[in-house]
């Protein structure tokens, strides 16, 4: 029998490059998104086609993006211009990501991404927050 799985405790890790490499939780993540992995497929649907239904055959494999929020801390080493997600995207650093589910034996995927979205909100009567996007290149590891 399958049983649900609560998200809180999810991680979002990023590498440093080093050899071996070091990854470091992403702080103050409140909701992660993703990867939206996506099969495209081709349309090959032919007049003799059984039943008159259409038929489609698979052709490349989609990574997507993995979305998330935070709560912004601008100086933060993960978050911030210096060292963080900020500089990698305005500086174009490829990075190695890992997301580690909360489940017994913690799953673990990992791939590599460009931050190609980050967006601040400053609203009067809330917290500093920030959406930020990650493009995933490559095939991810999916164990």
């Amino acid at each position: 029998m399958t049983q649900a799985i609560a998200a809180f405790g999810t991680l979002l890790q990023l590498g440093n490059g080093a050899s071996p490499e070091v990854f470091v939780n992403i702080a103050e993540v409140t909701e992660i998104g993703g990867p939206d992995l996506s099969l495209d497929t081709v349309d090959v649907t032919a007049h003799e086609s059984p039943g008159h239904w259409e038929e489609v055959v698979p052709t490349i494999l989609r990574s997507g993006e993995v979305t998330l929020a935070l709560n912004f801390v601008p100086a933060g080493a993960t978050h911030g211009y210096s060292t963080g997600l900020l500089r990698d995207m305005v500086a174009r650093i490829k990075r190695n990501y890992k997301l580690v589910f909360p489940n017994i034996g913690a799953t673990t995927w990992s791939f590599a991404a460009y931050v190609v979205k980050f967006s601040t909100k400053e609203p009067v009567a809330d917290k500093l927050g920030a959406d930020v996007s990650l493009k995933i290149t490559g095939q991810p590891s999916l164990a």
